[in-house]
């Protein structure tokens, strides 16, 4: 379906001021238009909207049948036919020719330009003759590279473009006949080239091949013909009888055929390249990948075969890496990346317009009102003429380029209209006796002439149109000059111009037909996307009135978006985030009342303030907008009304208002206690404690914990990229932190709020600085081993809370608030604090610990290294603080030795510090493997610090004897005896000797 507008994409017109008929012209670059005519060449300069001015003119060998320019090197290329030969010539450097008498070199392709003639090329035109085995039908320049491709009956010629170096201060353009491609079966009538891509056009077949340059495995470049698909029969299908009955007068016609890909090799046309390079290094392309190929079949509803049947205007579109709507614009042509490709036919009534690069599919099918004659390709448009009408279509090339650009195009964060999306006419000009076309720039080129008879280019039998038999093109001689043609130049208008007038058209739509209104906001999306994509050098000027049209475009999408109760009505999100609206400035622009003064309530309005408020914008909204979001959401989505209120956004809207509300919901069909902490919150800020009392006490913490993984904005808020705690949050730190504490650790659990910005959020809370470790952090680091939850790093857990022990031990700095849990509590609920080693107690009961704070932070470190999954040597390092002097670091550095399993050093530390618990340590530890150092290291200690006497005489003799009774029940008599002093008295040891001789008859 096409839709019809009547809009005007053309402004001014001139008319070019040829002296003979055209019969080819062609336009390109920033403002060159060449128009030939018999033998000769006329060059004018198009710029803005002055008259076309002459520039120069030159000769041609002969008549020019077909005419091309080429931006990349800027020269014109042409096919000429004198004494019924045809010739292929390229003219450089034309710009210098001041006059027409004014002196040309004429040269050879590949030749080298000798030394002294160099500065004549300076100021001078050159013609470089390409001599062809075949006779040239048509010829195509890449728009990137400048190559050129000439087709013949039976094969492609490649002419690589490259520049002959002459000094410093000169370059010479030439070219290099670098690559033959053989292609039977097909005879072609256009071609198209643009960077490795190639396509052949018949009367009535469409071939697509890309030239890859990597070599397949086990391939080498070489000048020897590379086969990319084997010969296949002469036509398809078509039986060596068929073919002799076509012979005998019979018409054997084929059936239409379309192979997209891979597929398309089965199309039986044989492609052979052969390169043919004197230079190894300009050898590109190694072999073929066959892409498209579609065959139409000729009309044989009625006796007489037309030309109508005939397919024309074959064109490929490049379109080019932009990196994104805002970014600089590359200048040179050799930076350009190709972004994506397009390739256009026709055939009189219908224009067929393909994607033809990552994959191959058919984008638009044009139907035309009337039988086209020519049509062109542009990034924005398609232009049609017929006999009497220039059709101007819209495109999708810039939707499908912006998906290859983008391939998370489609999300809440952009989005494009739909390449599916329905075609438009925007304007059918008259002009009487169209004949032909041609576009560069924001230029259409028209040759009109009054006589209405037509007269085809080619004309071939009918058999020609049902079979790939023919091998040549005929071309007609053009009858002679009459009076009555025109080349006129019609100006397109400029993009926001167009824009501007699309955007008003579309308000007629507004009210009666939606649909209608959204498709044409969406074309006048394209043309400005379009044109930011467009190579072409942007002046800043006209870039920021593009860039400013493309935002409007967006907010304009979004109303009709917002307004929809459709499928699509979810694009309003991202149209409203690329047009720079803010939220206020989006609800602005609603029309909130209906006629009958009810709340309009669109889902796609919904949608957006939905997914908007969920986003946490830096953006406050008014109390009177709050008011209106509340309202259209108790409404429309009232279970979304909780979570509404919870935004950032939302903080200026009325208590009692959000009170009346809440309220008003039925809890049956959603959660009550959101509902219920929603109310605990607005009555909180209310200042009612006596209802967020009686609020928070109607359901129990477990489910209050479960409400706050709701919705966690009750408690946590993001402000410019923080994390900042609510006024509930505040409320529930002073009145029950433990409810705070399991709230936040479920947020973790569910993956709410991850670990620093968890860490954050108490700080802030506690308001304390990055180095200052408020109580409840620690209680929630405590809560999170007790929790075991998977995500947390346990090692990195135990640092932070053994840090934080340990500072407060060194300082004596009690907790800011009461710790919620005890050592005792921890030792029961979490396997990562282990019970405290008996011979602990005793170590620290020497001393008195008057502060209970101090005793329980010290009993908490000491059950972490007791514990089984504590890395000790890691901790190590971050005891210095704690002074062995004191009791607290005596135990735990001893303890730290003891799991590094240092005993004899604990040994001597003990027996030094604090006899009275060597005994128990040695009872707890020094076991199994460690038991020998009960009589090898502890034994002979204690033997000589009795020697020694002193004020700890009795404790170290209370120590010996209890060692003797272990030893003498662990080792033989002999062994006994061997580790006894030799100085000591005999009656002390002699109880332990006879209990040691009798333990064997008593056993």
């Amino acid at each position: 379906m096409v839709h019809l507008y009547n809009l005007h994409p053309f402004g001014s017109q001139q008319v070019v001021p040829c002296k003979l008929e055209p019969e080819r012209f062609c336009g390109g670059g920033p403002d060159a238009l060449f128009v030939a005519a018999g033998c000769k060449v006329e060059a004018f300069a198009v710029s803005g909207q002055e008259l076309c001015q002459p520039r120069c003119a030159f000769s041609t060998l002969g008549r020019v049948l077909r005419l091309a320019y080429s931006e990349a090197g800027d020269y014109l290329v042409a096919i000429e036919e004198k004494n019924k030969a045809t010739f292929l010539r390229a003219y450089v450097n034309w710009r210098s020719k001041r006059t027409e008498n004014s002196r040309v070199c004429i040269r050879m392709v590949g030749h080298d330009v000798e030394t002294p003639l160099c500065e004549t090329f300076r100021d001078q035109m050159s013609i470089i003759e390409m001599p062809l085995s075949e006779a040239p039908l048509c010829l195509s320049c890449c728009p990137v590279k400048g190559d050129l491709l000439v087709g013949c009956t039976n094969k492609l010629v490649l002419f690589s473009l490259k520049y002959q170096i002459i000094n410093e201060e000169l370059s010479v353009l030439d070219f290099e006949r670098s690559l033959v491609i053989h292609i039977r079966n097909i005879t072609p009538v256009e071609i198209s080239f643009c960077v490795g891509y190639v396509a052949v056009m018949s009367d009535l077949e469409v071939l697509i091949l890309k030239l890859e340059s990597n070599p397949k495995s086990g391939e080498s470049a070489n000048h020897h013909p590379h086969k990319t698909n084997s010969p296949v029969k002469p036509a398809e299908g078509v039986s060596n009888e068929a073919l002799q009955l076509e012979s005998d007068g019979f018409v054997i016609c084929q059936k239409p055929m379309e192979l997209l890909g891979e597929k398309s090799e089965q199309s039986g046309m044989s492609v052979t390249l052969e390169s043919t390079g004197l230079d190894d290094e300009k050898i590109k392309y190694f072999h073929v990948q066959h892409l498209l190929y579609r065959r139409f079949a000729p009309d044989i509803s009625s006796y007489v075969l037309s030309d109508d049947i005939k397919l024309h205007s074959l064109q490929l579109l490049p379109i080019y890496q932009t990196g994104s709507l805002t970014s600089e614009r590359k200048n040179s042509y050799q930076e350009k990346e190709l972004l994506s490709l397009f390739c256009f036919f026709s055939l009189p009534h219908v224009g067929y317009l393909y994607m033809v690069v990552k994959s191959v599919e058919l984008m638009s099918v044009y139907q035309y009102p009337e039988r086209s004659q020519q049509a062109v390709l542009t990034p924005q448009f398609l232009h049609v003429i017929t006999s009497n009408y220039l059709q101007c279509f819209t495109v999708r090339c810039s939707a499908a380029a912006a998906r290859e650009e983008d391939p998370d195009m489609d999300s809440t964060v952009k989005a494009c209209p739909p390449v599916s999306m329905d075609v438009c006419a925007l304007r059918i000009q008259l002009f009487i006796g169209l004949k032909a076309i041609c576009h560069f720039k924001n230029h259409v080129i028209l040759l009109t002439k009054a006589d209405p008879e037509a007269i085809p280019e080619r004309r071939e039998s009918p058999k020609r149109l049902l079979s790939r038999k023919a091998t040549s093109v005929k071309l007609k001689t053009p009858p002679v000059a009459e009076a009555g043609w025109n080349l006129y130049i019609v100006n397109t208008i400029s993009p926001v111009q167009l824009y501007r007038e699309m955007v008003d058209y579309s308000n007629t739509y507004k009210t009666a037909k939606t649909q209608s209104c959204i498709h044409l906001l969406s074309e006048a999306h394209l043309l400005v996307r379009a044109a930011l994509m467009d190579p072409s050098q942007l002046e800043p000027a006209e870039k920021a009135e593009l860039l400013e049209a493309f935002k409007e475009s967006c907010g304009h999408l979004g109303d009709c978006y917002s307004r929809l109760d459709t499928q699509c009505s979810h694009l309003a999100l991202p149209y409203y985030k690329m047009s720079g609206l803010s939220m206020a400035e989006v609800l602005a622009r609603v029309d909130w009342a209906a006629e009958d003064g009810s709340q309009k309530c669109e889902r796609g309005l919904i949608f957006y303030i939905n997914h908007s408020l969920y986003e946490n914008l830096d953006e406050e909204l008014s109390e009177e907008l709050a008011a209106r979001v509340v309202q259209m959401f108790h409404v429309a989505e009232p279970k979304q009304l909780p979570h509404i209120l919870c935004s950032p956004s939302m903080k200026n809207v009325n208590p009692l208002t959000a009170m009346r509300y809440l309220r008003k919901l039925d809890t049956s069909g959603l959660s009550s206690v959101l509902v219920t902490l929603s109310k605990a919150a607005v009555a909180l800020t209310m200042g009612d404690l006596d209802l967020h009392q009686r609020e928070m006490r109607s359901h129990s913490e477990m489910k209050l914990v479960c409400g706050f993984i709701l919705e966690p904005r009750l408690l946590i808020q993001q402000k410019k990229g923080q994390s900042v705690p609510t006024e509930l949050a505040l409320h529930l730190k002073e009145t029950q932190p433990g409810l705070l504490v399991a709230s936040v650790l479920g947020l973790q659990k569910n993956h709410k709020i991850g670990i620093e910005e968890a860490d954050s959020f108490f700080k802030v809370l506690c308001g304390k600085d990055e180095d200052t470790i408020p109580q409840l952090l620690v209680d929630f680091w405590e809560a999170q081993l007790v929790a075991c939850l998977p995500d947390v790093l346990l090692q990195e857990l135990f640092f932070k809370l053994t840090s934080q022990y340990i500072w407060r031990l060194s300082k004596r700095q009690p907790p800011d608030t009461i710790p919620l849990r005890t050592s005792e509590d921890l030792i029961n609920a979490c396997n990562h604090y282990g019970l405290i080693y008996p011979w602990v107690n005793v170590l620290i009961s020497s001393d008195s610990l008057a502060d209970k704070n101090y005793a329980e932070d010290l009993s908490k470190l000491q059950s972490l290294i007791c514990g089984p999954s504590f890395d000790i040597a890691s901790i190590v390092p971050f005891l210095e603080p704690l002074s062995e002097d004191t009791v607290a670091g005596l135990s735990v550095q001893v303890l730290c030795q003891t799991r590094l399993k240092e005993y004899e050093q604990c040994i001597d530390t003990l027996l030094e510090r604090c006899p009275e618990a060597i005994i128990p340590y040695a009872n707890h530890e020094l076991k199994e493997e460690n038991r020998t150092l009960w009589w090898k290291k502890l034994l002979p200690e204690l033997c000589q610090r009795i020697k020694c006497g002193g004020e700890k005489y009795q404790l170290y003799l209370s120590s010996l004897k209890e060692t003797l009774s272990v030893v003498a029940v662990e080792l033989e008599l002999r062994d006994f005896l061997n580790v006894l002093p030799e100085d000591g008295t005999a009656a002390f040891f002699l109880p332990y000797l006879l209990y040691c001789s009798r333990k064997k008859s008593l056993t």
